[in-house]
């Protein structure tokens, strides 16, 4: 089918209403079969209700229900995913196939891999087919998923590694080579799978495993409660942690962000521009629309290019767009009035703090509202404006449906309208589901994080007199930058590999393009001499590159004779991080590099 050819049908009621019985015991079903119908923020708080039963599993019961529907007609022409290649190749999945396929990819998990229920699978794969497949697939067998971006290093995929126990890795030839240079030290690793058209010793292919692979698979029965992923977060002053969900708390905990913020049906096409390795691609190009039988649309693009962007929303029948505020940013310095979006109904971002100047001129440019969101890898989504709501910008909306969103201050105390608290996740009388189980092996800081009757997010911020919620930053040392969230700690674990540097620490920087960079204070080693600064400069940030995720690389870095710390050699981040705010006030600051 072309993509001219396409016809988006709407949703046919007496169809999706025989969908919702069949999930009445996984969601409460809304009144009306389209979620464009709704009236109010309170009218959706009155009408959603959920509900979690004992037994879960998104690939039984949600995709293989839209297959079921696809099978008798009840769907639409709709692909459920569609794929573009940075060469214009396409690949189009009805829920049919991706049955079909999930359910091959199943076997060669269990089959070909040995991989029993809950064993952990790290899958470090681009925007690819075999990506979702892969996802799908350790969902039908229990197997546990670990995402992780392709920008890893040997050093970040060792941890990784080490830290899950993960007994398989699926990966591309991209990252062969590293996964081979750690792997003698991960004893838990017995199986390595590679997506490519080249054979690797000690590797099986999955092209080969695929071409043979029967497609009779019967999903595993799952409880709501057992492990279904983990994701690895940003630590500030230690190693990246462990985010453990569940089946039914992450499958059944999307429904909000789909029906109400992403504003889904199954004749919509939804694009996320999110990298696979991090949890707004679970969100938005994987459990939300699907839960909503909407068409997931990826674009390969290995790197954000505005003009790509563009051309692409042009071309496709894209409805609805998720991106980062940096995205957006980038794309309004473009001439927009030389595009048409004809099929862009809706656009949503997250993940970091939102200009209120890009919002407008993007309305402007597009005549298109931007919906901000907010959430967490320990939690669904937790606040939001949804489509309908009034727009409060620089506000990241209202909470959720069975979210008790509070603001409270350091004695846990709710605190008035208008004052400044951390935004923290109400658990009693009733656990929210969607909020994570714990991090993995690491009580401690579970227990920091869950205190009395919270989940305490770090976030700093306040909510208004209209039970808006306002972002001010974060409580700990975490640098979110263009939607990337970035722990001091690996930064500075990187940096000081380097001869030339004796110590360093690494705040956020203020930069009004991504919001944040990072920015390292180094002290250099006396014993280490190179004449220009700005060469060592480089020769730091390509250090960093090579050692860690290339994202992470600090873009300014400033050279100074010793660091404040306290009696006890800590660090006192703040004082760094409060010097930069006031030089990035008053003036842009030196050894910058964009």
């Amino acid at each position: 089918m072309s993509v001219n050819s396409l016809r988006l049908v709407s949703c046919d009621r007496r169809a999706f209403t025989t969908l919702k019985i069949q999930l009445r015991s996984f969601f409460a079903c809304s009144k009306t079969c389209n979620p464009k119908n709704f009236k109010d923020y309170e009218s959706i708080k009155q009408e959603y209700k959920s509900q979690v039963p004992e037994y879960f599993n998104f690939a039984n019961d949600v995709l293989d229900n839209w297959s079921r529907m696809e099978k008798v007609g009840s769907r639409g022409s709709n692909p459920a995913f569609w794929w573009l290649s940075e060469h214009g190749q396409e690949v189009k999945w009805s829920f049919q196939d991706l049955e079909v396929h999930s359910k091959k990819v199943a076997n060669i998990l269990s089959d070909a891999c040995d991989l029993q229920l809950k064993d952990r699978v790290l899958v470090i794969l681009p925007r690819v087919p075999e990506w979702w497949l892969v996802n799908i697939a350790c969902i039908r067998t229990g197997t546990v998923l670990i995402p992780a971006t392709t920008q890893l290093r040997a050093t970040d995929i060792l941890h990784r590694l080490q830290a899950s126990k993960a007994k398989c890795i699926v990966t591309d030839d991209s990252l062969v080579d590293a996964v081979e240079s750690v792997a003698s030290n991960c004893p838990s690793l017995k199986v390595k799978l590679v997506v490519s058209q080249k054979h690797k010793q000690g590797w099986m292919n999955f092209q080969d495993l695929f071409r043979n692979v029967s497609d009779d698979h019967k999903c595993v029965k799952t409880k709501s409660l057992d492990p279904m992923a983990i994701f690895f977060t940003s630590g500030s002053t230690g190693a990246p942690k462990m985010v453990l969900h569940t089946h039914g708390g992450y499958g059944i905990g999307h429904t909000v962000n789909g029906r109400y913020w992403l504003d889904l049906t199954p004749s919509d096409v939804m694009w996320c521009s999110s990298d696979t390795g991090w949890v707004k691609s679970a969100w938005n190009s994987f459990f939300s629309p699907w839960v909503q039988g909407a068409c997931v649309f990826v674009h390969q693009m290995p790197r954000f290019d505005p003009k790509t962007m563009l051309d692409v929303l042009s071309k496709f029948p894209i409805t609805t767009l998720c991106c980062p505020p940096t995205a957006y940013r980038m794309l309004v310095q473009n001439d927009l009035t030389s595009y048409r979006f004809r099929s862009l109904q809706h656009c949503v971002t997250g993940g970091e703090s939102s200009s209120p100047e890009v919002m407008v001129k993007w309305k402007e440019e597009t005549g298109l509202d931007i919906y901000e969101g907010y959430g967490q890898s320990e939690t669904v989504l937790l606040c939001a404006t949804f489509k309908g709501m009034k727009i409060k910008l620089g506000s990241m909306g209202k909470p959720v449906p069975e979210i008790n969103l509070q603001i409270i201050d350091e004695n846990h105390n709710v605190v008035p309208p208008g004052v400044e608290g951390q935004i923290a996740v109400q658990m009693k009388p009733v656990r929210p589901f969607g909020l994570f189980s714990g991090y993995i092996d690491d009580p401690q800081q579970t227990s920091a994080v869950l205190q009395d009757d919270y989940y305490l997010t770090g976030d700093l911020g306040q909510m208004d007199e209209d039970g808006y919620i306002w972002f001010h930053g974060r409580t700990d040392d975490i640098i979110s930058s263009a939607g990337y969230r970035i722990g001091p700690f690996e930064v500075e674990n990187a940096l000081t590999t380097h001869p030339a540097v004796a110590d360093c620490a690494v705040v956020g920087s203020p930069d009004p393009i991504r919001g944040e960079v990072v920015k390292a204070f180094v002290v250099q080693n006396a014993a280490y001499t190179l004449a220009d600064p700005d060469k060592l400069i480089k020769e730091l940030q390509d250090h960093v590159k090579k050692v860690t995720a290339p994202y992470k690389y600090p873009r300014k870095i400033e050279f100074v004779d010793r660091l404040p710390k306290t009696i006890s050699g800590k660090v006192k981040r703040n004082m760094l991080r409060e010097k930069e705010q006031g030089q990035n006030r008053d003036q842009d600051h030196p050894h910058t590099t964009l």
